[in-house]
């Protein structure tokens, strides 16, 4: 399945390609791309609520272009900044909140498709998706890198987009329910694999280990902010995700 994914990213990222080159030609700021991406991101869940399944899985599909090119764009033009990523990461769950805030309303209001069972699966969708980024952002702040689970953010953009857009509320809308509720169920399995991965990683080395992680000095933003001229060809000299942080 990881194979069949990575397969499917690097056949897109030659696509867009073209795309990729124009705007590092034209020096677009990856921040822009960025809130771009999250706009669209938020006019999908608004179309989400409305019921226009279809279209809204469209303009998710548009939305993951961005979510590809800000992180390219960034690289190649030398412009991966500590605050992109935090930017970057912090507008991902507007986005994802903004997604599946939608489809909240779409099956709390929908007269045809409306059940309080799906609008219970996809508010705790909502809670699950929130913990699987929390939980990498924590553990980072620990200094463990816990980028482990079965379901990633590109997995879940993924799932929200393709399969509205071809089928929509086809077969009674059972195809979006069974989306939604593979996310949600997903989304909670990961949160644990991430807090499992954590909790061996701080016992591994003994008793002493939390308490050591705890006590580390980790990172402040005074840090983050006085390396912003710190090396030649980049915006910060700290450690960190070139644009692309926990998700």
């Amino acid at each position: 399945m990881k194979r069949l994914w990575e397969s499917i990213q690097r056949g897109y990222l030659k696509v867009i390609e073209p795309v990729a080159d124009f705007m590092v030609r034209r020096r677009v700021n990856p921040n822009t791309i960025t809130t771009i991406g999250t706009l669209c991101s938020v006019l999908g869940g608004v179309v989400f609520a409305t019921g226009r399944i279809r279209t809204a899985g469209w303009i998710l599909g548009l939305t993951a272009l961005f979510d590809v090119l800000d992180g390219t764009v960034a690289r190649r033009t030398g412009r991966s900044t500590v605050f992109g990523a935090f930017y970057d990461s912090t507008l991902d769950r507007v986005a994802d909140g903004a997604v599946l805030g939608g489809l909240a309303v779409f099956y709390g209001s929908s007269a045809a498709y409306g059940s309080h069972l799906m609008l219970a699966v996809t508010v705790a969708g909502i809670i699950g998706t929130f913990l699987v980024s929390y939980t990498r952002a924590r553990a980072e702040a620990l200094g463990i890198d816990a980028k482990v689970g079965i379901m990633q953010r590109p997995e879940r953009v993924t799932l929200l987009s393709a399969p509205q857009a071809f089928f929509g509320l086809a077969f009674g809308g059972l195809v979006l329910a069974g989306i939604v509720v593979l996310l949600t169920v997903t989304a909670w399995i990961t949160a644990y694999q991430r807090i499992r991965f954590v909790y061996e990683a701080t016992h591994a080395a003994g008793p002493g280990s939390s308490a050591a992680l705890l006590d580390a000095e980790i990172p402040t933003v005074a840090d983050a902010s006085s390396g912003e001229n710190g090396s030649a060809g980049t915006r910060s000299s700290v450690s960190a995700p070139s644009h692309v942080i926990p998700r």
